[in-house]
């Protein structure tokens, strides 16, 4: 353990290449945490009689809102892992403080509108603000300790918008919720602007590619975990069914068929894509919204998975349909630009399978989840093997990323 300046790691060389075992633990969490997601999803959906409409998209809308700072959260903590020296001391009470937070947060999630709100926020807050101020205190180089300095003052700012929020009932919350997130996310885009103390140009920030890719990998494989976890527990929370076992296995294969779509090839070669670059910083920043994306999508596809086992032969509505068919369509859009961001092209059978997910839905609306569930499996199985076609007899292909 060292408990020097935590110098930052170059992608050119030094530092370690993968993710410590307090970073993996860290991610364990998160396998809770989506659970806790997943879960207010699915009883927005069918526990609390189901919801349709407006209150399906507004519903959907705060799920996604604490989902979105769940992965704030974590994303923080991977980049400032993949900057500096993760045995630091001091890189490590950042994980811990991270780790408790979000732990925390997976709480309160299913109550974070009602009366969870404040543990929610004041975890989040924590987590935020912790860790560029640490890093204030424990940097001693000007230009880390500029940019250490304008994220503290964004995220006390910020933070003010979280807590205010929490306070606060209904609408008013989750406005306010929302602004916070949005100046957030803004000021990481433009290099955390602050009057006074200038701007960073993000494509000069110094980072540990492979680490970073590493960590984007793993927070993928955590998301593909909770598809199986939620798929196990829904099987075995009510007796079987023909139609139960049928879904159970579309839902076990889907879950395969992600994570081979994911893998060939892009999603082997993203540490080589983001250490090729002319700007590692600048590949990162974008794989990390395209992983968002695919995330989500693996997410609401997990709870389209829970619709499908305990309702095999119900009826669907237009909000099932959106998780069994529109989210296995969201991470295809992640998953083309995420092959655009390692190899510089797009597929044509990522956009047909986007297509072929979308365009039957109107007539899949009163048939039964199962046959909603099973055409998904069909299209990401068409997508799976027009990739593997497409690689077989060649030599493995390159990165060759356009940034």
């Amino acid at each position: 353990m060292r408990t020097a300046e935590p110098a930052a790691l170059r992608s050119s060389g030094g530092g370690p290449d993968r993710a410590t075992f307090l970073e993996l633990f860290f991610d364990l969490v998160y396998v809770f945490a989506l659970t806790r997601i997943s879960a207010r999803a699915f009883e927005d959906l069918v526990l609390e009689g189901g919801q349709t409409g407006w209150t399906a998209v507004t519903g959907g809308g705060k799920t996604l809102l604490l989902l979105l700072a769940l992965w704030a959260v974590w994303q923080g903590t991977a980049w400032t892992t993949s900057r500096y020296d993760p045995h630091h001391l001091w890189l490590q009470v950042i994980v811990i403080t991270a780790l408790i937070s979000a732990m925390v947060m997976g709480v309160a999630i299913p109550r974070a509108f009602s009366h969870s709100g404040l543990m929610f926020a004041a975890a989040y807050v924590v987590a935020q603000v912790s860790r560029p101020a640490i890093l204030v205190l424990v940097l001693h180089r000007q230009q880390y300790h500029r940019l250490k300095l304008r994220m503290l003052i964004t995220f006390c700012a910020t933070g003010v918008l979280w807590l205010a929020g929490a306070l606060l009932p209904g609408s008013a919350r989750v406005v306010l919720w929302t602004t916070a997130l949005l100046l957030e996310y803004l000021a990481a885009r433009f290099g955390w602007p602050m009057p006074g103390l200038g701007r960073s140009t993000v494509s000069r920030w110094d980072i540990h590619g492979e680490h970073l890719a590493e960590r984007y990998q793993q927070i993928f494989l955590v998301a593909l975990g909770e598809t199986i976890l939620l798929a196990g527990l829904a099987f075995t929370r009510s007796p079987t069914s023909p139609g139960m076992v049928a879904a159970f296995a579309v839902a076990l294969a889907t879950s395969v068929l992600l994570w081979r779509i994911y893998v060939q090839r892009a999603g082997q070669i993203l540490g080589e894509a983001v250490t090729r670059a002319a700007h590692p910083a600048t590949v990162g920043r974008s794989a990390a919204d395209t992983h968002l994306v695919m995330v989500i999508g693996v997410v609401a596809t997990a709870i389209g998975y829970e619709l499908v086992i305990e309702h095999p032969a119900g009826h669907n509505e237009l909000p099932w349909l959106a998780m069994i068919l529109g989210r296995p369509a969201v991470f295809l859009a992640g998953r083309a630009r995420f092959e655009y961001e390692v190899f510089g092209r797009v597929s044509p059978s990522r956009l047909v399978g986007i297509a072929a997910l979308l365009l039957p839905a109107p007539l899949l609306v009163r048939l039964a989840p199962l046959v909603a569930a099973i055409l998904a499996a069909l299209v990401l199985t068409a997508v799976a093997v027009a990739d593997a076609r497409r690689a077989w007899g060649r030599p493995p292909e390159e990165a060759a990323t356009p940034f």
